[in-house]
Formats: C-alpha cells, sequence, structure tokens
C-alpha cells in the first residue's frame, strides 16, 4: 500500500459508484463527469495496490477485496454522514446543558418564570443556576453566561445590556405609620435609616434629573449584606436604601413602599454576558433572544 496520506473523497466515490452499480448511474447522482469518477477510482486502487472495480464494456463488478472494502467503507462514510447530520441539527435546536451565574439577591418567581417559558419552548436545555455576588470567570467555570449588575470591567465578554437597577429608599408600611412624614430627601434626616455599607454610612446623595441632594442620616444599622438591609426593612426597623429589582415583589404585595417617587440613590446597569465565540451555540442564542427581551421588560418596569 502506498504511504501517501489517504483521499477520503476518493472513497467516498468508490461506494458512490459501486452503491449505484456503474459510472453513469453514479455520475447522475453526485453530478461529476464519468471521466472524473473514473480517475478518483483508479488513484484510490492505485494508493491501495488492489482492484476494487472489474470494468467490463457492459457491467460493474467488484472483486472479493472491492465487497470488503466497500462494506467498511460505507459503515464508516455513514457515520461521517450521521455525526455531520447531529452537528447540523445542533446547529439550529437548542439543546444540551445551559449554565448561567447571577447575583444571589436574584432569585424570585418572575425570573423563574422567565427561564421556565424558555425551557418549555426547548425541552431539550437544561438550565444549572449558580448563584454568586463574584463575578466569576465564566470560561475557568464552565458557564455560559451571567447577568451581572453595575459596569463591566472584562472587553472579552460580550454585552447585552437589559436593563437598570435603581437605588432608591424603600420601608415597612408598619414603619410609616409611626414615623415622621417622609415629603422631600431631607426628610429622611428625621428617621432610622437602614445602611447597606457600600453606598454611605453617615450620608446618602439622592438625584432627580438634574437636581442632587446630600442628606445626612440617623444610621441605626449598617452592613455591607444587602439581603440582611432589606430584611431589617421588611421587619418595620426603618428606611432602606435598596435596587429597585430586589423589592419588586415585596412592593406588589404591600410589604415594602417605594418612597420619594423619582428620586434615586445611583442607577447600575443590568447586562447579559457571555464569552467571545466565533459559533454561538443554539441554547445560548435562542435564549438571548427570547429570554433577553423577558428580562429588559423585568429589569426596567
Amino acid at each position: 500500500m502506498n504511504n501517501q496520506n489517504p483521499d477520503l473523497n476518493d472513497t467516498l466515490v468508490f461506494v458512490r459508484v459501486a452503491q449505484a452499480g456503474g459510472f453513469s448511474a453514479a455520475a447522475r447522482l453526485t453530478g461529476m463527469p464519468v471521466s472524473t469518477l473514473s480517475v478518483r477510482v483508479a488513484r484510490l486502487e492505485q494508493r491501495l495496490g488492489v482492484t476494487l472495480l472489474q470494468r467490463t464494456t457492459r457491467r460493474l463488478r467488484l472483486t472479493e477485496t472491492g465487497q470488503a472494502y466497500l462494506q467498511q467503507a460505507a459503515r464508516g462514510l455513514e457515520d461521517i454522514l450521521q455525526a455531520e447530520a447531529q452537528i447540523d441539527a445542533g446547529r439550529q435546536e437548542a439543546q444540551g446543558l445551559l449554565r448561567m451565574t447571577l447575583p444571589i439577591d436574584m432569585g424570585d418567581d418572575q425570573l423563574l418564570a422567565i427561564l421556565s417559558a424558555y425551557r418549555d419552548r426547548h425541552p431539550g436545555v437544561a438550565i444549572e443556576l449558580v448563584f454568586s455576588d463574584a463575578r466569576l470567570d465564566l470560561v475557568a467555570h464552565g458557564l455560559d453566561l451571567a447577568l451581572r449588575v453595575g459596569e463591566l470591567a472584562d472587553s472579552s465578554l460580550v454585552a447585552r445590556t437589559i436593563g437598570q437597577a435603581r437605588w432608591a429608599p424603600f420601608a415597612h408600611p408598619g414603619y410609616l405609620q409611626r414615623a415622621p412624614a417622609l415629603r422631600q430627601p431631607r426628610d429622611l434626616s428625621q428617621h432610622d435609616a437602614l445602611c447597606f455599607s457600600p453606598l454611605g454610612r453617615d450620608s446618602w446623595t439622592l438625584g432627580r434629573g438634574k437636581s442632587r441632594v446630600h442628606v445626612p442620616l440617623r444610621s441605626v444599622f449598617a452592613a455591607n449584606d444587602m439581603r440582611l438591609i432589606r430584611r431589617l426593612a421588611l421587619e418595620s426597623r426603618g428606611v432602606a436604601l435598596l435596587p429597585d429589582y430586589v423589592c419588586r415583589r415585596e412592593v406588589d404585595h404591600g410589604q415594602l413602599v417605594p418612597l420619594l417617587p423619582g428620586w434615586h440613590a445611583r442607577t447600575d446597569p443590568i447586562h447579559l454576558v457571555y464569552p467571545t465565540q466565533r459559533f454561538v451555540p443554539p441554547k445560548l442564542r435562542h435564549f438571548i433572544d427570547e429570554a433577553g427581551p423577558a428580562l429588559s421588560a423585568l429589569f426596567d418596569r
């Protein structure tokens, strides 16, 4: 046998000629000239050092070696074609495991409804949520995408802005019933302040349009854990400065009241981010195209 690298196209031509029963029939099936098919089969026989086809003026017959080679080659080519068909189907159909990381405080019923609706449309996809306030390396942790709040620093990620997190004052109705009136930002100085310390323990700065007001606080509790501050607000302990998306369920159920409409301390963008890649898998592409607008409606309502 010749040690030159095999040309699998020659093998494919041989299989097609043998299965069609002749060069003319194979030419009609493949759209290739008879002369080209003949040259390719002859080249394959030369490389293998055997005769695969015996040709006469009227018919074509496989040799014993040709019959054995056909059985093995046809099976191998069928495997290749099946593998390519699966890849082609995979380019169109969403399937596999979609791993997504998001901040701990984002898990709620409305987000779950969006994810469930996506799964209903694409039952071949399984979803795994990784809740973490750390900005995990998506590639290193095998994650497909992330939902992130705040400015992005990693330029290797593709980002789609889906909304904004507005930090605003909230309080429980029970607290407001016994607390002083709250009509303007400066009135906050008379209230018990529950402070998420990264946004200030002694004062808050609120804005509306071009107006800015710096308000000194009577802080009764400060912590760098936003969930704890939210819990204290739900227990009627005071006024808390929280992102609106964290409070939407409690606002809908009357457990928290948004205060000073239009005033907020800061606005952070919310992004869907995923690693740069030449071919975006369908499970991720469909999620961005379908769940992305639903998430935008959720965070920008």
